[in-house]
């Protein structure tokens, strides 16, 4: 979604036509996931004037094409449509996809009301849910949820009854891909937070981590007493430094779902604090920099101020997948590669 939106706003403001592909359904080796999007546009007046751009994508480029110029299609008629690719062996090949693969793609004109209110909760970090029918005489029929389940966005065709469906779907749902809705094929969107990396430490190693955890989307935030380690001249781009202790500075950036604590300074009267604050929020990683030796230390510490095993025992480290890193370009490769593992249940995650 991030990766399309200042482009398809940019469309829109310019007051181009603007279609809408995303990936529904994928089996096999498909190499993008459900949700991924991919915007196309083309000039307003006839539809042949000047030739479509897109942007995003949702193959690894095998149709792409054929997206196109179903979109275009659309432009002419319309209609939203339920495209069905199957990838052969010698065109998989090509495209990187060894196993093969297929994908289901919805393709729909933009409606830039319910965009405006999807572009918002993205922009702000903020999760929603989109279900679209995608089969049917309500195909293209659509609603946007908020966290809380409230509706920021409803087409027209849709009665009281199917909203109770919507919410009852979107609440038990875990991720994006097609569901059924009685008899009625949807699409469930997710429009997730940014993952958030808070780094406790400006340490070396910190530099190439926050660097490689924004390009792949992180949002990352440090926290450090010390000044002269988290300063802007370090890190540049950072969204937030926060010159405080942990225990003050880690309630102030918030710990819930999307959040993934990087321990990093070594120094005990600064990680003992995020550890004994971050613990106990049930985040979904918490990995710690340090040797077996100092770990024995820091768990005999942590269970002076009262955590319980269970508790410790969440603790990774040596934080990172190890692949003998050396180098602190290395080591934060490891560390972010342990992390988006986790992110994404990868099956092969081990400790």
């Amino acid at each position: 979604m991030l990766d399309i939106l200042d482009m398809i706003n940019d469309w829109i403001a310019a007051d181009r036509r603007v279609a809408l592909a995303t990936v529904v359904k994928t089996w096999g080796s498909a190499p993008r996931r459900e949700g991924s999007k991919m915007g196309i546009t083309a000039q307003m007046g006839p539809v042949d004037a000047a030739p479509p751009a897109m942007i995003g994508s949702v193959s690894g480029g095998c149709v792409e094409g054929a997206v196109v110029e179903e979109a275009v299609a659309g432009f002419r008629d319309g209609a939203p449509r339920l495209l069905k690719f199957g990838v052969a062996d010698d065109l998989a090949w090509e495209v990187g996809l060894t196993c093969g693969g297929s994908i289901e793609v919805f393709v729909e004109p933009l409606d830039t009301i319910w965009w405006d209110a999807l572009a918002e909760l993205a922009a702000g970090d903020h999760f929603g849910v989109t279900i679209t029918v995608v089969e049917g005489e309500l195909i293209g029929e659509k609603v946007l949820l908020d966290a809380r389940g409230e509706v920021l966005f409803q087409t027209d065709n849709l009665t009281g009854a199917h909203l109770e469906s919507i919410k009852a779907l979107a609440n038990s749902s875990k991720k994006s891909g097609l569901a059924t809705m009685g008899e009625t094929r949807v699409m469930v969107d997710m429009q997730v937070e940014r993952p958030h990396l808070i780094l406790i430490g400006g340490v070396h190693v910190a530099i190439p981590l926050e660097a490689m955890a924004t390009q792949v989307g992180f949002r990352v935030s440090i926290v450090d007493p010390r000044a002269a380690f988290a300063s802007r001249e370090r890190f540049p781009n950072v969204a937030e430094i926060l010159h405080s202790y942990p225990d003050k500075a880690l309630p102030q950036l918030g710990l819930d779902r999307s959040t993934y604590l990087a321990v990093l300074t070594h120094d005990p009267k600064i990680d003992d604090k995020a550890l004994i604050t971050a613990l106990p929020a049930n985040i979904p990683y918490i990995g710690v920099l340090s040797s077996g030796r100092t770990h024995r230390q820091r768990v005999a510490r942590l269970k002076e101020a009262g955590l319980d095993d269970e508790l410790i025992a969440r603790i990774r480290t040596p934080i990172g997948i190890d692949i003998g890193a050396t180098t602190p370009e290395e080591i934060a490769v490891c560390i972010l590669a342990e992390i988006i593992a986790v992110r994404n249940g990868a099956r092969n995650e081990v400790r």
